[in-house]
């Protein structure tokens, strides 16, 4: 493999004020002057609308709270040509719940993710546990500075082991030295120094340290406590100046104004190195346990200086073993005991200083710069196998896995005595929205389905509730069907759309040819005959693609006349115009845009084509269908169906989201539909892949279909599922299911189909 030659990391950047930006400045530094060959890059988190004068490695600005901006870094990642990607972590520099927009960025990566948690939660909220499992499962290397993070994540979050790597935070590589030059060039000549850098917020602790400052003086007369550091921007937004203002009153309460300095400022690294040489102990009186990493503490400790903190995650491994001293959370007279009693005996002092600065010279920044590098080259050979395994050139793949079971138990509760409900609260069926009668003509096709071979049919009892309520949403005055029926079972209105005509005329056709029932077939076949004549005048493409799937069916069904045949080429003829008159070179399509069940037009014209001996249609078919699946495949070779965001643009390049089971369950349809006319078993591959998309294989990593009940989420949105399960979803994701299951049977196991000798196109 090519040695790696471009890295991109993804966070906060100077001159933004906060550690992350500190942290992600630092090791782009790190790496590129360590690193000579490698060329890094930062994509930067832009807070609240401002504005920051960052500096050349900055390639890109993300605007924190706009989720598109998320996704055009995503693609100016995957057309960069870079080798990995560092993200840093912490779910308060970005958008969305618990962070969650940087999914829209993370999921879309086709290049290997590396993540450095700066925060892993003991006890995190269902949103925070949400954000973490996801980007944990879509990065190839999860980076924690402290052990405490590595057992959280093998504990907490299921993490395996080999994918998580310890890095101590990085340090400047500073000599060891005494206070004393410092103190005389920053003003504080014969003073003893305490030192707290950083910015202020209530978390800190800062009032607990100068509550310890008169225990101190007692014995230090000369002490000062030095408060180095800007408040939080988040805190002046909200409060502006009163976390600072009152930890000034409560010093002068004291009476000990004059041993405490403020010092409002947000300084350079040189600036701040200067200031921690003059200190003689360095304090982090922090209040939150789980904090597992503190810059501010691997800096204080790296320049070798007596340290005592709070006995948080990460000060309680740095300073173990007599490295520093720990006092207890919230204690200020324990914290002002164990400071006096340090300053007072110089030679314990002076032995835990080397102590600390002995063990800190494996984190200066050049050795942390090499860790990571090679933590994105093993990420990086990791994702290369991968993708050749899911290419199928070598290694297991997706096609070899075993193939759900038939489970209909969502289905059936989304039933009562009238037909299939259209919609659910997460799991429950929700009666306020009714009945249509496109999810129970779906849910017919799914009843034809599942009596073919190796499936178990539906009770009777319900394949024949679902036909009543088509048969009942006829009428007979407008020969249309009606679609939207209340609970109470009163019809919204006297005619559906078009398209849901289509769809019922697609289950006749299929009941027509497929049902069990000889009865049940002969009623299907009659009304059938009613419902067709009217399609002629209709406008819409889909009703025109569903009618002619319905009569692909309905046309080998004995006693058939001329007028389905007389229909079947008007429909496919005008579907042919349209496609004519409207493709280019760049747009082989139907429509000016794509809208929903966009493959049904071209799994329409290829099944009539085949059953007809019409060359053009299959030719129309093949060409639309390889033009819509370069559109829904990503460069990875993972399925993105037409999102419901981009419904209607006109020639544009689709928005990924919102996701539905419904484009899947077309395109697996089409796909095979494909398959079966040239033989191409890439055709067999694609429709694989496509029902992988409800297994996980989608832009969030994450499974859309519950294995033990059959059902399926309504979508995928840009940061996560629609956990509702309504009737679309759970009988798209079954009609999926029967196909699949269908092909691995022909295939014995294989998946693999043989070509149909049809046509020469």
């Amino acid at each position: 493999m090519m040695p790696m030659n471009r890295v991109a990391l993804i966070g906060n950047s100077l001159p933004r004020r906060c550690g992350i930006a500190t942290f992600t400045t630092d090791l782009q530094h790190a790496i590129s002057t360590n690193c000579p060959g490698l060329q890094t890059r930062i994509v930067a988190m832009t807070d609240g609308g401002r504005t920051y004068d960052y500096p050349s490695p900055v390639c890109l600005e993300v605007n924190d709270a706009r989720i598109e901006e998320y996704a055009t870094a995503a693609d100016h990642l995957n057309s960069g040509q870079f080798d990995a990607v560092s993200l840093q972590h912490e779910f308060g520099i970005f958008g969305g719940d618990a962070g969650g927009h940087i999914m829209a960025l993370v999921s879309r990566l086709t290049v290997p993710l590396i993540t450095t948690l700066h925060t892993v939660l003991a006890a995190p909220s269902p949103s925070q546990r949400n954000v973490l499992d996801r980007i944990a499962s879509a990065s190839s290397r999860l980076i924690v500075m402290a052990e405490k993070g590595r057992e959280l994540l093998r504990t907490i979050y299921r993490v395996p082991a080999e994918k998580i790597e310890v890095i101590p935070h990085g340090i400047p590589d500073f000599p060891f030295v005494e206070p004393d030059m410092a103190k005389a060039t920053l003003g504080f000549s014969a003073r003893t120094v305490i030192l707290t850098f950083g910015l202020l917020s209530p978390s800190k602790g800062i009032e607990i340290m100068i509550d310890a400052m008169p225990s101190v003086l007692k014995c230090r007369p000369d002490a000062v406590y030095v408060v180095l550091g800007a408040t939080h921007p988040n805190l002046v937004r909200d409060q502006g100046e009163t976390y600072r203002t009152g930890l000034a009153l409560r010093a002068q309460e004291l009476g000990i104004a004059d041993h405490v300095v403020f010092l409002d400022r947000f300084v350079d690294q040189a600036t701040l190195l200067q200031f921690i040489s003059m200190c003689d102990i360095y304090v982090t009186p922090y209040l939150n346990e789980s904090q597992m990493t503190s810059g501010t503490l691997a800096y204080s400790f790296g320049l070798g200086k007596a340290v005592v903190s709070t006995p948080y995650w990460h000060a309680q491994e740095l300073l173990a073993d007599g490295r520093g001293v720990l006092v207890p959370f919230g204690d200020a007279a324990e914290t002002g005991r164990e400071i006096a009693a340090l300053l007072a005996d110089d030679t314990r002092l002076q032995l835990i200083r080397r102590r600390a600065y002995s063990s800190s010279r494996s984190m200066i920044w050049a050795r942390s710069a090499e860790r990571y590098v090679a933590a994105f080259e093993r990420a990086r050979n990791g994702h290369r196998l991968r993708i050749i395994a899911r290419d199928g050139r070598s290694g297991p793949s997706r096609d070899n896995q075993p193939v759900p079971e038939m489970r209909i138990g969502h289905f059936l509760a989304m039933c009562d005595d009238t037909g299939l409900f259209q919609h659910a609260r997460h799991s429950i069926p929700d009666r306020s929205h009714g009945y249509c009668i496109d999810d129970n003509a779906r849910a017919l096709l799914l009843s034809c389905a599942l009596n073919g071979p190796g499936e178990r049919p539906l009770a009777e009892l319900l394949t024949t509730r679902l036909a009543a309520f088509v048969q009942h949403a006829w009428n007979p005055d407008m020969k249309r069907f009606r679609n939207f029926m209340g609970y109470d079972r009163v019809w919204r209105e006297d005619a559906g759309s078009e398209d849901s005509h289509g769809r019922a005329l697609w289950a006749l056709g299929e009941c027509a040819r497929r049902d069990v029932s000889q009865l049940r077939r002969r009623w299907a076949a009659e009304l059938f005959a009613e419902a067709l004549p009217i399609v002629e005048g209709f406008k819409s493409p889909r009703a025109w693609a569903f009618a002619l799937l319905g009569l692909d069916s309905f046309c080998v069904t004995p006693s058939v006349d001329g007028l389905p045949e007389r229909a079947r080429r008007l429909l496919a003829d005008r579907l042919i115009a349209m496609l004519s008159a409207v493709g280019t070179r760049d747009w082989e399509w139907f429509e000016d845009g794509l809208t929903y069940d966009n493959a049904r037009l071209p799994q329409a014209l290829l099944a009539t084509g085949v059953s007809t001996a019409t060359p053009a249609y299959v030719a129309a078919g093949m060409k639309s269908l390889r033009w819509l699946m370069t559109i829904q495949m990503t460069e990875a070779g993972r399925f993105r169906p037409i999102g419901t965001e981009s419904f209607g643009a006109q020639r544009k390049f689709p928005k990924s989201f919102d996701q539905q089971p419904l484009e899947a369950t077309a395109t697996i349809s089409a796909c095979m539909a494909a398959s079966r006319v040239d033989g191409d078993p890439e055709w067999k591959a694609h429709a694989m892949r496509v029902f992988g998309w409800f297994l996980g294989d989608n832009d969030l990593s994450l499974p859309l279909v519950d294995l033990e009940t059959g059902s399926c989420c309504d979508g995928l949105h840009p940061d996560r599922p629609n956990e509702n399960r309504g009737g679309e979803s759970v009988v798209s994701y079954l009609l999926s299911l029967a196909e699949i299951r269908q092909l691995v049977r022909v295939s014995g196991g294989r998946a693999q189909f043989a070509p149909l000798q049809v046509l020469r196109v």
